[in-house]
């Protein structure tokens, strides 16, 4: 087992209107000494904007904005902006996030030169109909949680309503493979990747070619207890000797879902191939403040920072703060070397 630390609530909300609700979800990238950090900011009556703050190392908190950093913009987006992570590629930032239309939940992404401002890119992922997906899920050998979601996508009251498929926690990795752009992202129940040389070639026909092979765009799929509900990208991976360390969520629904921090090793050359993951959270809701919140039983890890030999892990805690957990680096990737093709 690991030994990690939970360093506790380091971001609250506030009285001030944009996120007196909650404060969740951050997305997280160190300069120098500096953690940057641009958090879901929830206003109350559940809108959602993007925050900004700054921590002098991984945790003394020196810098926050009284103002969101980003805010909705466009209909996409109209009901919030969501869950965002950043990463750096060659002299961009890119920062991706979740655009609800109060309907839809599909993964956008910007672009920063600076850090402060943000230039949106649009949605990144597929704008295909959650039954158009399932026509093409059921010829193909998938797990049949992916198109048995009709409770979660259609309302009894308007069962006929085309809801968009729900495609979020778009990850990227932060440098190209190969030449290429290759992110993460999510279609319920697992996590699914994307290669290609430019992001303007995520085109309509890309997609059809994409879902016509979905099988092997799945990085993985919920294996262990518990993650039996689902699973979804966390923070952005991290480049190690043994892999890309990636750190993701996990759901197991037992008189309601439990959302736990896990962890996984992917092919340094093909991140496509799953190296190693661990069969226990690497953490899970234990403190009052991740029990009980405006959702219970939720730790959401969406950053990291590294400090010497030491990972800090930012996460979202029961909907409504942000914490940290730090745990040594090198030990974690030794212990799931332990559980290779597993």
């Amino acid at each position: 087992m690991i030994n990690l630390i939970k360093e506790g609530i380091i971001l609250s909300k506030t009285d001030i209107e944009f996120e007196n609700g909650a404060v969740i979800n951050p997305a997280v990238i160190r300069e120098g000494d500096s953690v940057h950090i641009f958090y879901r900011a929830v206003k109350e009556g559940n809108y959602s904007s993007i925050g900004y703050c700054r921590l002098d190392g991984p945790l003394t908190l020196v810098e926050r904005w009284d103002k969101p950093i980003m805010v909705s913009e466009f209909e996409y987006e109209s009901k919030g902006v969501e869950d965002a992570r950043i990463v750096k590629i060659d002299d961009l930032y890119y920062l991706t996030y979740t655009a609800y239309d109060g309907i839809n939940a599909r993964g956008a992404y910007a672009i920063s030169r600076d850090l402060k401002h943000f230039d949106k890119q649009g949605i990144i992922v597929p704008n295909i109909t959650y039954a158009e997906f399932v026509r093409m899920a059921q010829s193909l050998k998938v797990n049949i949680n992916y198109y048995q979601n009709h409770k979660f996508y259609y309302k009894k009251s308007d069962p006929d309503k085309k809801t968009i498929l729900w495609d979020k926690n778009v990850i990227f990795f932060p440098r190209k493979i190969n030449g290429n752009f290759v992110f993460l992202h999510r279609i319920r129940p697992g996590i699914q990747i994307v290669s290609v040389k430019e992001l303007t070639d995520l085109t309509k026909e890309f997609w059809i070619d994409y879902f016509n092979s979905f099988p092997k765009n799945i990085v993985f799929d919920p294996f262990y207890e518990h993650e039996s509900s689902y699973i979804g990208g966390g923070c952005p991976p991290i480049e190690t000797p043994g892999g890309w360390l990636l750190i993701y969520h996990g759901v197991e629904d037992e008189n309601g879902p439990v959302y736990s921090a896990c962890a996984a090793l992917l092919d340094l050359k093909d991140p496509s191939i799953l190296l190693a993951r661990l069969p226990y959270p690497l953490f899970y809701p234990e403190y009052e403040w991740e029990l009980y919140g405006d959702v219970n039983n939720v730790v959401f890890p969406t950053g990291t920072a590294i400090f010497g030999n030491t990972l800090f892990i930012y996460y979202g805690a029961a909907d409504k703060y942000i914490a940290t957990a730090s745990v040594n680096l090198t030990e974690l990737v030794t212990e799931l070397l332990t559980y290779k093709n597993i």
